[in-house]
């Protein structure tokens, strides 16, 4: 059996048109964006045209688009500014949010005396929104809320312009970690309150090593890396132009062709949980997978067992890749910190998680490897 890949909530294949759109910048337009002559002036033509289709589909300006080299780095960027330029000695998060998210705001909490306080999860995982409110509302300084729009494990959707709207009501900033659902929902950041988002190229058919931040027009904020003019000034270093070149043209396909994709996907999802309930027993599915839940992604709770601890590694020995929560994966049992905070110890979760490019014969296949595994 060829590779069956299920695991785009990780990355996604490079999609073969945003490929031939960057391949001319890894070839004959390689100059410098900072040089003065035309081969400069070509790649720096190239990166303001990708800045100025980004801030089109986002609805945005395009001075408020920084280009960066992936959502983690946008989101350490935004949160750290948020401390060190624009005064938070607060911040709200979540028991759930990737841990570029947690790590650095457990960091600053250690070591800069910001207070964190951790949101509640309500029903299926998602965030508690009236908690929300009561944290915001009783904040013991300037604060900082961020929070996913997606979770990345799970799926669970956050209602963004509802806590926008809170954030503005109780003054305090709000970043939006949105690197799963920009490229896979229209996102419209003039119409929310959001002050920073970021997003990552490779999760919808662009390249490794590039993506974006939002930051919202009037925020004082200091450049992120210093030594250079770039990205006005905000990010120092030569521009990966190829890799801002396929960001732009990604996601310009990507919302080209959202119904369809998402159409599309939505019934691989729902396809693969009706073979799972119709051929497998004892399992469940972690999060909201039939609420507000991203298409592209279904955790699956296999009871615990010896046979399913090794669920993860079995299946990569039968050339089927998925994970296990995050971008990684064990045949060991270690569970993530997403299901420890949901409170579902005693199961397997995988994630199974999918693109344009699956196919029904792909979940046939890989619901009858699973029936010989468990």
């Amino acid at each position: 059996m060829s590779r069956i890949y299920l695991d785009n909530a990780a990355t996604t294949p490079l999609a073969p048109e945003v490929l031939e759109t960057m391949m001319p910048y890894m070839t004959r337009h390689f100059g410098n964006p900072s040089s003065i002559y035309s081969y400069g002036r070509e790649t720096r033509m190239a990166i303001e045209t990708a800045r100025k289709t980004t801030a089109r589909i986002l609805n945005t300006k395009p001075a408020e688009i920084f280009f960066t080299s992936g959502g983690t780095e946008s989101t350490n960027t935004a949160i750290q500014a948020s401390v060190r330029d624009l005064g938070c000695t607060h911040i709200i998060t979540s028991p759930i949010e990737h841990h570029a998210t947690l790590h650095t705001t457990e960091f600053l909490a250690k070591n800069n005396n910001i207070t964190l306080s951790l949101v509640n999860l309500g029903p299926k995982g998602h965030i508690d929104i009236k908690h929300l409110e009561t944290l915001l509302a009783s904040a013991p300084g300037k604060t900082l809320v961020t929070l996913m729009h997606a979770n990345n494990e799970v799926g669970n959707l956050l209602p963004v312009k509802t806590v926008g709207e809170l954030c503005e009501q109780y003054n305090a900033y709000f970043h939006c970690d949105m690197v799963q659902t920009i490229g896979h929902y229209p996102v419209d950041l003039g119409r929310l309150h959001v002050h920073f988002a970021n997003a990552s190229a490779h999760k919808f058919h662009g390249p490794k090593g590039v993506g974006m931040l939002f930051i919202r027009e009037g925020l004082d904020v200091k450049p992120f890396v210093w030594g250079g003019g770039q990205e006005r000034n905000m990010r120092a270093g030569t521009e990966n132009v190829y890799g801002i070149v396929g960001f732009a043209r990604a996601l310009e396909l990507a919302m080209e062709h959202y119904e369809q994709d998402c159409a599309y996907i939505t019934g691989l999802k729902k396809y693969m949980m009706e073979r799972l309930n119709a051929e497998m027993e004892g399992i469940g599915f972690n999060g909201d997978a039939e609420g507000s839940s991203l298409y592209t992604v279904l955790n699956v709770a296999f009871p615990l067992t010896p046979k399913s601890e090794m669920l993860l590694m079995n299946l990569d020995m039968h050339q089927v890749c998925v994970s296990g929560g995050s971008a990684c994966s064990s045949g060991a049992h270690s569970q993530s910190h997403v299901i420890n905070a949901l409170g579902n110890n005693a199961q397997q979760p995988i994630r199974f998680s999918f693109s344009k490019y699956n196919t029904r014969e792909e979940i046939d296949m890989v619901t009858a490897q699973l029936k010989t595994l468990f």
